[in-house]
């Protein structure tokens, strides 16, 4: 009966994210994403600024103890070709692992970096895994960091988490991503992977190459979020800034 129970748990969980709507997920995105970014204890801009990629995933979701089952559905937004701006954002979703909840079902929000081309080709696989495929570390907070050294230093993808308003650097070892082409549909009007959409500066070639999704106007609020805390300078030709 207990293992009923708990089982019973985590399908709540999931079902209770699959409720909300793909537009209603990134609202809540976007809200947290500004939240963290408005307090010192935030991710530090330098940080931000060199990242790749950028994972968000609200009220990610414990089942009961006995299973210990993690579940969430997020967006991650790349960076386009130029370096610059965010691109269209993809839907994931994170299963497993071990995110620091405490027992009884609680909530965290979740937010990784990922700050290397070898952590953003992981995200065009269908499916990964932390600190299997790529390698993850806790991210340091506040306003900035001149530290060069650490294992954030090396790590493929820092993430966070934020409970209860406490955010700070977490592990999330053994925790998988995997594309939502269920919500890219709702959003896009088609079933896309991850790399269909975060590939988005690949232009249409004549022999039917990849084609640039569109970008839906539920997606600009991230993007100008996105864009507000970590718009990177003009490249020169030469590569200099």
């Amino acid at each position: 009966m207990k293992l009923l129970i708990a089982i019973t748990g985590l399908y709540v969980s999931a079902a209770t994210l699959t409720a909300e709507t793909a537009p209603e997920r990134l609202r809540t995105s976007t809200q947290i994403f500004n939240e963290i970014m408005a307090t010192d204890q935030s991710i530090p801009a330098d940080l931000l600024e060199k990242a790749e990629c950028i994972v968000l995933v609200p009220n990610m979701k414990k089942g009961a103890f006995i299973i210990g089952g993690q579940y969430g559905k997020g967006f991650v937004s790349c960076r386009r070709t130029s370096g610059r701006g965010w691109g269209a954002p993809a839907a994931i979703r994170v299963e497993g692992g071990s995110v620091g909840f405490q027992i009884g079902g609680q909530s965290a929000n979740l937010v990784m970096l990922v700050m290397n081309r070898r952590g953003m080709e992981q995200l065009t696989k269908s499916k990964f895994t932390l600190g299997g495929d790529a390698s993850v570390a806790a991210g340091p907070v506040g306003r900035t960091t001149s530290a060069q050294t650490g294992a954030f230093m090396s790590a493929e993808i820092l993430s966070w988490s934020r409970t209860n308003g406490v955010f700070g650097g977490i592990s999330l070892n053994g925790a998988t991503l995997r594309s939502d082409e269920d919500v890219n549909k709702e959003l896009y009007g088609r079933k896309l992977a991850t790399q269909d959409i975060i590939l988005t500066n690949m232009k249409p070639t004549e022999n039917g190459g990849r084609i640039r999704p569109w970008s839906p106007a539920a997606t600009a609020g991230l993007i100008a979020a996105l864009d507000r805390y970590s718009m990177r300078k003009e490249r020169s030709a030469d590569g200099q800034r």
